[in-house]
């Protein structure tokens, strides 16, 4: 047995506890896959982020939730960012590449206000067609059909990590979801594996774009994320290529989630169109909440 020492912070705030908890473990190289496994599974956040050394870039990252390994998670990058930053594992500069499973990303660091704030490039969207039952789809999720949105697409968006996104009417709508992760699979036929990103354009802070939840494929052992940092992504992915329909430009998009289970994330998402393809960033902080000791 030894102890694991993880650092718990909150992504996509300032305030601990209100946004969305990320373990990371610092000075992991010498940890094997399983191990990292296994201390994501006691952990329980939605992902627990390992930095490693890189052959190719600044860092690594790789990223576990419970239940397996993914690919991308923007929450876990800016904790693990901002843990490397605070407690002097980065260099003095300001952009960094980082190593994922989803490619070799861009993250900058800047500070304002005596804030730290910590952009990362996404992979470059994608989008598929969902043609499951939309009445099966609205009640795994606690609704009816006609508390969808039909006026846009219910399609999968990945800029990292795959999730079906379904625009529903308003925040009632929101509040009134219950999910049932385990009946996922079974409708999401084309991507099994996929999570659930309701969102609509109703908002709790009136000064805000969008609202959202996003609830976890069963396999990865948790239930819903606080504040989805690459579903955030491809939501602006989504804005641009479905409601916008945006030609050669750029803007952002301020995203909100998590008032529904008592947490209040804020992410924003920055969308530029260059020879037909969506670069997509995002921008968030985060803050240390406590160190938590994992033996294995």
């Amino acid at each position: 047995m030894k102890s694991i020492t993880v650092y718990h912070y909150d992504a996509f705030s300032v305030e601990p506890n209100k946004g969305n908890p990320a373990g990371v473990v610092l000075n992991s190289d010498d940890l094997t896959d399983d191990e990292m496994q296994e201390i994501a599974k006691k952990i329980g956040f939605n992902e627990t982020a390992f930095p490693l050394v890189s052959d190719c870039a600044d860092l690594q990252i790789r990223y576990f939730t419970p239940g397996h390994e993914v690919e991308l998670c923007g929450h876990a990058t800016m904790a693990t960012m901002y843990a490397m930053k605070i407690n002097g594992h980065l260099e003095d500069k300001k952009d960094f590449k980082i190593e994922t499973k989803a490619g070799i990303l861009p993250v900058s660091i800047n500070t304002y206000d005596e804030k730290i704030y910590i952009t990362m490039n996404q992979a470059i969207p994608k989008f598929e067609k969902f043609e499951g039952s939309k009445v099966d789809l609205a009640q795994s999720i606690g609704i009816d059909e006609h508390d969808l949105e039909m006026k846009y697409p219910i399609v999968y968006g990945s800029t990292g990590a795959w999730t079906l996104l379904v625009p529903v009417k308003d925040l009632e709508t929101c509040k009134k979801m219950k999910p049932q992760n385990k009946l996922f699979p079974e409708i999401l036929k084309e991507r099994p594996r996929a999570s659930v990103h309701p969102f609509c354009f109703e908002t709790y802070d009136k000064h805000l774009d969008m609202h959202a939840r996003h609830f976890s494929s069963p396999y990865s052992g948790t239930t819903e994320d606080a504040v989805t940092g690459t579903a955030s992504g491809v939501m602006g992915a989504y804005y641009a290529q479905y409601i916008k329909n945006m030609a050669e430009e750029t803007f952002e998009l301020v995203i909100e989630q998590g008032q529904e289970i008592e947490k209040n994330g804020k992410v924003i998402v920055h969308v530029e169109k260059q020879d037909k393809q969506y670069d997509i960033k995002i921008t968030g902080n985060a803050v240390y909440v406590k160190k938590i000791e994992v033996e294995i």
